[in-house]
Protein backbone atom coordinates (compact mmCIF):
# COMPACT_ATOMS: atom_id res chain seq x y z
CA UNK A 1 0.00 0.00 0.00
CA UNK A 2 3.21 2.39 0.36
CA UNK A 3 5.15 2.79 -3.05
CA UNK A 4 8.70 4.55 -2.95
CA UNK A 5 9.28 5.51 -6.87
CA UNK A 6 12.80 6.69 -7.71
CA UNK A 7 14.03 8.66 -10.59
CA UNK A 8 16.95 10.54 -12.02
CA UNK A 9 19.68 7.79 -12.28
CA UNK A 10 21.91 7.65 -15.27
CA UNK A 11 25.34 8.19 -16.74
CA UNK A 12 27.41 11.18 -16.57
CA UNK A 13 31.05 11.90 -16.83
CA UNK A 14 33.24 12.02 -13.65
CA UNK A 15 32.80 15.77 -12.21
CA UNK A 16 29.14 16.07 -13.40
CA UNK A 17 25.59 15.88 -11.67
CA UNK A 18 22.77 13.81 -10.85
CA UNK A 19 19.64 14.60 -9.02
CA UNK A 20 17.72 11.83 -7.82
CA UNK A 21 14.37 11.83 -6.77
CA UNK A 22 12.10 9.37 -4.83
CA UNK A 23 8.44 9.80 -4.24
CA UNK A 24 6.52 8.31 -1.64
CA UNK A 25 2.36 7.51 -2.24
CA UNK A 26 -0.19 5.41 -1.08
CA UNK A 27 -1.64 4.79 2.09
CA UNK A 28 0.64 6.84 4.26
CA UNK A 29 -0.17 8.94 7.69
CA UNK A 30 3.36 10.31 8.06
CA UNK A 31 7.42 9.74 7.38
CA UNK A 32 9.44 10.23 9.73
CA UNK A 33 13.52 9.70 8.48
CA UNK A 34 14.05 9.26 5.04
CA UNK A 35 17.41 7.76 3.23
CA UNK A 36 19.62 6.84 0.07
CA UNK A 37 21.33 3.92 0.18
CA UNK A 38 23.71 3.02 -2.44
CA UNK A 39 25.36 -0.60 -3.33
CA UNK A 40 28.10 -1.08 -5.49
CA UNK A 41 29.09 -4.17 -7.36
CA UNK A 42 31.02 -6.63 -4.75
CA UNK A 43 30.28 -4.22 -1.52
CA UNK A 44 27.49 -4.17 1.27
CA UNK A 45 24.75 -1.66 1.03
CA UNK A 46 25.90 1.52 2.48
CA UNK A 47 23.67 4.52 3.99
CA UNK A 48 24.79 7.20 1.79
CA UNK A 49 22.43 9.87 3.32
CA UNK A 50 19.37 10.41 5.51
CA UNK A 51 17.21 13.34 6.58
CA UNK A 52 14.97 13.33 9.31
CA UNK A 53 10.96 14.82 9.32
CA UNK A 54 12.54 17.61 10.97
CA UNK A 55 15.52 18.39 8.66
CA UNK A 56 18.40 17.17 10.44
CA UNK A 57 20.85 15.19 8.32
CA UNK A 58 23.38 12.44 8.08
CA UNK A 59 25.83 11.46 5.27
CA UNK A 60 28.14 8.72 4.65
CA UNK A 61 31.75 10.59 4.75
CA UNK A 62 33.07 9.89 1.55
CA UNK A 63 30.19 12.24 -0.01
CA UNK A 64 30.21 15.09 2.43
CA UNK A 65 30.87 18.54 0.62
CA UNK A 66 29.61 16.88 -2.44
CA UNK A 67 25.90 15.67 -1.69
CA UNK A 68 22.89 17.25 -0.46
CA UNK A 69 19.38 15.16 0.61
CA UNK A 70 16.44 17.35 1.14
CA UNK A 71 13.06 16.78 1.19
CA UNK A 72 9.67 18.00 0.18
CA UNK A 73 7.14 17.22 2.91
CA UNK A 74 4.27 18.04 0.85
CA UNK A 75 4.98 16.36 -1.75
CA UNK A 76 6.29 12.54 0.51
CA UNK A 77 9.62 13.20 -2.00
CA UNK A 78 12.90 13.09 -0.91
CA UNK A 79 15.74 14.40 -3.11
CA UNK A 80 19.93 13.74 -3.80
CA UNK A 81 21.50 15.90 -4.93
CA UNK A 82 24.91 15.00 -6.16
CA UNK A 83 27.99 17.08 -7.41
CA UNK A 84 31.44 16.49 -7.87
CA UNK A 85 30.78 12.79 -9.13
CA UNK A 86 33.36 10.62 -9.09
CA UNK A 87 33.57 6.92 -10.63
CA UNK A 88 33.63 5.35 -6.76
CA UNK A 89 30.22 6.83 -6.98
CA UNK A 90 28.81 4.11 -9.51
CA UNK A 91 26.38 2.05 -8.14
CA UNK A 92 22.04 1.54 -7.51
CA UNK A 93 20.88 3.77 -5.65
CA UNK A 94 18.06 3.04 -2.98
CA UNK A 95 15.48 4.71 -1.67
CA UNK A 96 14.18 4.04 1.57
CA UNK A 97 11.63 5.67 4.30
CA UNK A 98 10.76 5.39 7.54
CA UNK A 99 6.51 5.12 6.94
CA UNK A 100 3.35 5.24 9.47
CA UNK A 101 0.62 4.20 7.08
CA UNK A 102 -3.28 5.06 7.82
CA UNK A 103 -3.67 1.62 9.76
CA UNK A 104 -0.77 1.28 11.81
CA UNK A 105 0.42 2.98 15.29
CA UNK A 106 3.98 3.04 14.19
CA UNK A 107 6.56 3.90 11.85
CA UNK A 108 7.95 0.84 9.77
CA UNK A 109 11.37 0.93 7.80
CA UNK A 110 11.25 -1.83 5.40
CA UNK A 111 9.82 0.56 2.44
CA UNK A 112 11.86 0.90 -0.56
CA UNK A 113 12.66 2.34 -4.23
CA UNK A 114 12.53 -0.22 -7.28
CA UNK A 115 16.99 1.10 -7.16
CA UNK A 116 18.26 3.46 -10.03
CA UNK A 117 21.60 2.49 -11.60
CA UNK A 118 24.07 5.85 -11.24
CA UNK A 119 27.14 5.23 -13.12
CA UNK A 120 29.95 7.56 -13.34
CA UNK A 121 32.38 7.09 -16.33
CA UNK A 122 36.14 8.53 -15.76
Amino acid sequence: QVQLVESGGGLVQAGGSLRLSCAASGSIFSINAMGWYRQAPGKQRELVAAITSGGRTNYLDSVKGRFTISRDNAKNTVYLQMNSLKPEDTAVYYCNADVRSVTSPYYRSDYWGQGTQVTVSA
